[in-house]
């Protein structure tokens, strides 16, 4: 089924060109990642190496919900299409880059726009397709995610060793040529009746000002304690902006995030289950590669190769949970389901030993990724029924903000577990060795690091390698418990979404206004 006043094949062609906009984005965040250490070795930056990332998080993660707002008031097309043309830029500036300074900054440019992407891409699903169809079609493009999962990395390895590392971005040019192209064609041109004045400029400014050093602060807990004045002082700065963001939301016409929106269970449910399973998300997926390479002693490519299964089983679970939502009446067990089975993994992950079989970590990173699956089309279709049309996209997008954010959060909480668990299980399994004192003078200094140096654990004695290979499965246990603790809550909050019905919802055609109110009729785009 598609939307009444697009023909099919044009429903399609939109469809084709906005998972090309999606693949875009979500490849770019995978096939870096394999090209950054030529990268610090070429600009000569190891110092800020952090910042590649962070720079890219911080802009994309702040654009998301305001993008979403600006889609509901304009439409989409505009800011698909620029989203597009601007992330295209923007890679090309990246490949261009001279030194480190000038790489950070486009790529904080790169994420501006690449927030504009995954705030507008999962909300045209909704405009394209009626409720009933559409927790099919979300689930698909979630495939979009594992697909650029499973290529990504091979594909920057295979560029920065044949060309340059600078085609890691370039490759994002011919792609966005083409998405653009085929969105121009199919996606229908919108016409709106808002105006600049509609435009919520202080809850930007706030939002932004509060959201950006909160992630900031964030991110630098890596090599900053939770206590020094860098952190304390960013956190403190985001909490003020935020209260102010509040207040202002409270009070303007149109505010960016409309706080009764909170007051909708289904809304506020999914907000909280998408922040807390990306917890087990990073959980699973940051800390992985020290399983693999730290305590089963296995190189950093094959590593990459045995973690691709997850993001099959992530690939599954969300195609088949859209075409599930349609024909189960109490869907909100579904999600139910998929976070025990997150659980069902992270438990699975904790039992990691030095010895154990590889097939086994494998096993288990594939049933968390069915249960991480589950969850992706479920509360967004969810989401987008249970909200009039006017706020499709500041829904779609709060899923992907939050989700963003809860992944931050997780990852640097995550981390401060594993900085300070880590040296007192060093401390602990060494000491079981007996060694003398004269033994202990020799043993690497970052102990920790030792574990993730190709050939430096074989140039220690067998007892100290499997020690510190304990150590370190010791302190990633405790890490997929805390994840799976954190998840238990999300695996309560799951029972309270209230399912809407998805069949036999009201559909118009694409751009026809919901008869709401005045003031919505006013400004929905319509197309033309």
């Amino acid at each position: 089924m598609i939307t009444q006043g697009l023909s099919r094949n044009r429903v399609i062609l939109a469809t084709a060109g906005t998972a090309l906009a999606l693949l875009l984005a979500a490849l770019d965040q995978t096939i870096v990642g394999t090209a950054i250490p030529r990268i610090v070795a070429d600009l000569n930056g190891l110092d800020r190496l952090a910042w590649v990332t962070t720079a890219y998080l911080v802009t994309s993660t702040t654009m998301t919900p305001i993008a979403g707002k600006l889609g509901d008031l304009f439409g989409r097309k505009p800011f698909l299409l620029a989203g597009m043309i601007g992330f295209v830029a923007a890679s090309a500036l990246c490949g261009l880059s001279q030194d480190m300074t000038q790489l950070i900054v486009f790529r904080g440019i790169q994420g501006i726009f690449g927030g504009v992407l995954f705030a507008t891409v999962f909300t045209v699903i909704g405009d394209l397709f009626p409720p009933e169809s559409r927790g099919r079609v979300q689930g698909l493009f979630g495939g979009v995610f594992g697909l650029s999962s499973i290529v990504g990395p091979t594909a920057g390895g295979f560029i920065t060793d044949h060309w340059s590392w600078r085609w890691v971005f370039e490759v994002n040019i011919p792609v966005g040529i083409v998405a653009v192209a085929v969105v121009l064609a199919g996606l229908p041109y919108v016409r709106s009746k808002a105006s600049w004045r509609d435009i919520d400029f202080f809850g930007a400014v706030t939002l932004a000002a509060g959201v950006v050093p909160l992630l900031i602060a964030l991110s630098i807990t890596r090599d900053h304690a939770w206590t020094s004045p860098e952190v304390e002082g960013l956190l403190a700065l985001a909490a003020v902006m935020l209260a102010a963001f509040v207040f202002v939301e409270s009070r303007v016409e149109h505010p960016i995030v409309p706080l009764e929106l909170f007051k909708n269970t289904t809304f506020t449910v999914s907000m909280v289950v998408g922040f807390l399973t990306a917890f087990g998300m990073f959980g699973s997926i940051l800390f992985t590669p020290l399983v693999f390479q730290g305590v089963l002693g296995i190189s950093a490519t094959n590593s990459g190769a045995l973690i691709t299964p997850m993001m099959f089983g992530l690939l599954g679970a969300s195609t088949l949970t859209g075409f599930a939502m349609r024909r189960v009446k109490r869907y909100r067990y579904l999600g139910t389901l998929g976070v025990a089975v997150m659980i069902v993994g992270m438990y699975l992950l904790s039992l990691i030993t030095p010895s154990m079989p590889e097939w086994r970590v494998v096993a288990a990173l594939i049933v968390v990724g069915l249960g991480l699956g589950t969850t992706f089309p479920l509360y967004l279709t969810a989401v987008q029924v249970a909200l009039p049309r006017s706020y499709m996209g500041v829904a779609s997008s709060q899923i992907q903000f939050w989700r963003n954010l809860g992944g931050t959060v997780g990852s640097s909480i995550l981390g401060a577990v594993l900085a300070n668990r880590l040296p007192d299980y060093l401390k602990t399994r060494i000491g079981e060795l007996h060694l003398p004192p004269q033994a202990l003078q020799h043993l690497p200094s970052g102990g920790a690091n030792a574990v993730l140096q190709p050939g430096a654990l074989s140039q220690l004695p067998p007892a100290v390698a499997t020690a510190i290979r304990l150590a370190l499965s010791d302190t990633l246990r405790d890490i997929y418990i805390f994840a799976g603790l954190i998840l238990i809550a999300a695996l309560v909050a799951t029972v309270f979404l209230k399912e809407v019905p998805l069949a036999g919802v009201p559909t118009q055609a694409f751009g026809e206004p919901v008869p709401e109110d005045d003031d919505t009729k006013a400004r929905e785009p319509v197309a033309v």
